[in-house]
């Protein structure tokens, strides 16, 4: 929860962001996405290496890095401090993630361990809105910086817990660190994030979005083909992934989390500042998404147990999908809430049917002695969809606002247009300069913030299409018990 509630608690205080730093839009999505990026980048890499030198001595680590870094950045005076802060967060956050799901599956015998992976999938989905919720509370009676409060506590308490309740374990591999691959994956993570997010806001076409992608592509294909030259001695075991339950599990968690994720960083800026409403009454009108998507990712184990996993998750993934479009058809600054809450509550009730099966669907992949292996790769795919959709999403909003608003400042005074530009929080505090024309130029930024937001949701409609196809043609089979690992040992012997 300390690891989730940090990647969407900034969302709450985007405006707050916005006005205390006079940073764009741009710089405000950075503040949220270099803590993902860093995540995502370093999970497989620190993973590895906590799996050498020791699982409870990384996690003691990771959790104190985590604090301190936190620290920092409810004390930042600017910027650069916090934007250095959400990186040596990421940092800390790779060193805990890997350790999570490993110490569930390698613990619950085979008949409770889909419970147990309901329970903690309702954690990392619902857990993150939860805490967004206490977050704005923070925010709403004092100020932004207390936010940062909450991580810091729940990194106190799972620091007492993991001393007393966490066994120490490590692996002896006869194979040295595989640092090749570990370097070429977070070039890979790193050069196709940066090329998503930087695409939409410079130019699909400029010279640096071009070298990102081409850093990024190159370096995945190298990944690729280093670690099946590795074999066992991989960082990441490319061959596993012709198990139909991993690869078709990876998949879904990857867009799931991206576009949830997205959401997010579509959803606050307009429940505040279009709609106008608190912190904490923003974060309070995504409660009802949040528990259907706990509710449903109990429930999700025995529905997979009766009509199978491929179905489980391909309904998932059509009613979130449906939900995406609901939300972008409805919504409207006339609208408000009501525009929102079908497209809502739709997708509280698909993600949380499609992430615990696609979660039991990777780690259930994997024979018991590679459970560290399945938990890194699920951390992963969470961590690089949420990296991916804020970057993705997040861009194609602030593309749309910025091409929508353009068309319409002709006449507006420089003041006022230039911040207008920036982002609909800096339209609304430039307002006060536009003199008689203030309230056309709210409107007009909130109008404009609406269409940006249509063109990023149709994109996650576009996502979640492809995935239902592949998903059921492609899904994870009901295996019979005991089965487990099977697939994935098949694949590694061709």
């Amino acid at each position: 929860m300390a690891v989730i509630a940090s990647v969407s608690g900034l969302n709450v205080a985007q405006p707050d962001l916005a006005v205390e730093f006079g940073a764009s839009q741009s710089a405000i999505l950075w503040m949220i996405n270099l803590y993902t990026l860093t995540l995502a980048a370093l999970l497989l890499p620190l993973g590895a290496l906590g799996d050498r030198l020791g699982r409870k001595r990384m996690l003691i680590a990771g959790l104190v890095l985590f604090g301190l870094a936190s620290v920092a950045g409810g004390l930042a005076p600017s910027t650069e401090v916090m934007l250095g802060a959400r990186l040596v967060s990421g940092i800390g956050a790779a060193m805990i993630m890997p350790i999570t799901l490993a110490v569930i599956t390698s613990t619950f015998p085979e008949e409770e361990r889909g419970r147990a992976i309901g329970i903690w999938t309702g954690v990392a989905g619902g857990g993150g809105i939860l805490g967004m919720f206490l977050s704005a509370a923070l925010v709403d009676v004092a100020n932004w910086r207390l936010l940062f409060v909450l991580p810091v506590v729940l990194v106190a308490v799972a620091l007492a817990m993991t001393l007393r309740s966490v066994p120490d374990s490590r692996e002896h591999s006869r194979h040295a660190y595989d640092t090749t691959g570990a370097l070429a994956s977070v070039a890979a993570v790193v050069g196709l994030i940066y090329f998503l997010q930087e695409g939409a806001e410079r130019g699909w076409s400029e010279p640096l979005t071009l070298v990102s992608l081409a850093v990024g592509a190159l370096a995945a294909v190298f990944f690729v083909l280093w670690e099946l030259r590795r074999r066992e001695g991989a960082l990441l075991d490319v061959r596993l992934f012709r198990a139909r339950g991993l690869a078709g599990g990876s998949l879904t968690l990857l867009a799931v989390f991206g576009v949830q994720a997205g959401i997010f960083v579509v959803l606050f800026p307009f429940l505040q500042v279009v709609l106008g409403w608190s912190g904490l009454l923003s974060t309070a009108a995504l409660m009802p998404m949040a528990v259907l998507m706990m509710m449903t990712s109990g429930l999700a184990p025995k529905l997979a147990e009766r009509v199978g996993p491929k179905a489980t998750m391909a309904t998932g993934i059509a009613l979130s999908g449906a939900g995406l479009g609901l939300m972008a058809a409805l919504v409207s600054v006339d609208g408000g809430y009501p525009s929102l809450l079908p497209g809502m509550l739709a997708m509280g009730l698909g993600m949380g049917l499609s992430m615990t099966p696609s979660t039991e669907a990777i780690t259930s992949s994997l024979p018991q002695e590679r459970q560290g292996v399945a938990s890194a790769l699920n951390d992963v795919t969470r961590e690089f969809g949420t990296a991916l959709g804020i970057a993705l999403l997040g861009a194609l909003l602030s593309a749309g606002y910025r091409d929508a608003i353009g068309e319409r400042l002709d006449g507006f005074p420089p003041e006022a247009a230039g911040p207008a530009r920036e982002g609909v929080a800096n339209a609304l505090d430039a307002a006060h300069t536009a003199g008689p024309q203030a309230q056309q130029l709210v409107r007009m930024a909130r109008e404009s913030f609406v269409d940006g937001w249509q063109q990023a949701m149709w994109a996650g409609v576009f996502v979640m299409a492809a995935l239902f196809v592949y998903v059921a043609l492609r899904g994870p089979e009901r295996k019979a018990r005991g089965t487990e690992g099977a697939e994935a040992a098949q694949a590694l012997t061709v």
